[in-house]
């Protein structure tokens, strides 16, 4: 393994900001609601994003169909670290598991699964350094909106603004108006598990 996994985000000593991108009726009913209501489901997993931009790049700065709208979800950082405490890795890693049929079971049973995808540059670029992407599954759903969720954002208008200075050629003011990520702190023994070292 040789690119380089952090886990940057926006985050304060309370909370942690992610984001997911849905349609407008998901968004609508959520933002009026201050949590996920239907027809947001409970009955599959849902995957959280602490990097801004690989959700840009993921949903064409909210371009896409059924992406169209971006929220900031603000998470209080025991759920997000409880998050990662269960987190089991999409593929097999022998420095991280060790064991390919011990891998097996515990994937099969994994409330949370954890996929590192490139990150991604302003304009889109696949970087040399990984970004967290962390699958919440229907046996934790309830927990991710009822517990942990403590605020929601809609980021679209900021989402939409630096896509039109993008595409004036305006990059280093669209650069200023990027959420503050920075390295989030994760214990060792969840680094090694999440092959994070």
């Amino acid at each position: 393994m040789t690119e380089q996994r952090d886990i940057r985000a926006d985050y304060d000593r309370d909370s942690i900001v992610v984001y997911q991108a849905y349609n407008d009726a998901i968004a609508d009913a959520a933002l009026a609601a201050g949590r996920f209501v239907p027809p947001f489901s409970t009955t599959r997993m849902t995957w959280i994003k602490p990097s801004f931009l690989w959700l840009m790049a993921r949903s064409n700065w909210a371009q896409k169909s059924g992406q169209q709208r971006v929220l900031g979800v603000r998470l209080t950082r025991r759920g997000f670290d409880a998050a990662l405490s269960l987190g089991v890795l999409t593929s097999f890693e022998p420095r991280a598991h060790g064991d390919q049929a011990d891998y097996e079971a515990a994937f099969e049973a994994a409330e949370v699964h954890i996929q590192w995808d490139p990150e991604r540059s302003l304009r889109g670029a696949k970087l040399n350094h990984r970004s967290i992407q962390i699958g919440v599954s229907r046996y934790r759903i309830q927990e991710f909106f009822e517990d942990w969720c403590v605020a929601l954002t809609d980021e679209t208008p900021r989402v939409r603004k630096i896509h039109r200075l993008l595409s004036k050629g305006r990059a280093n003011v669209a650069n200023r108006h990027l959420p503050a990520e920075r390295a989030y702190p994760v214990e060792a023994v969840v680094r090694r598990r999440l092959g994070m070292d």
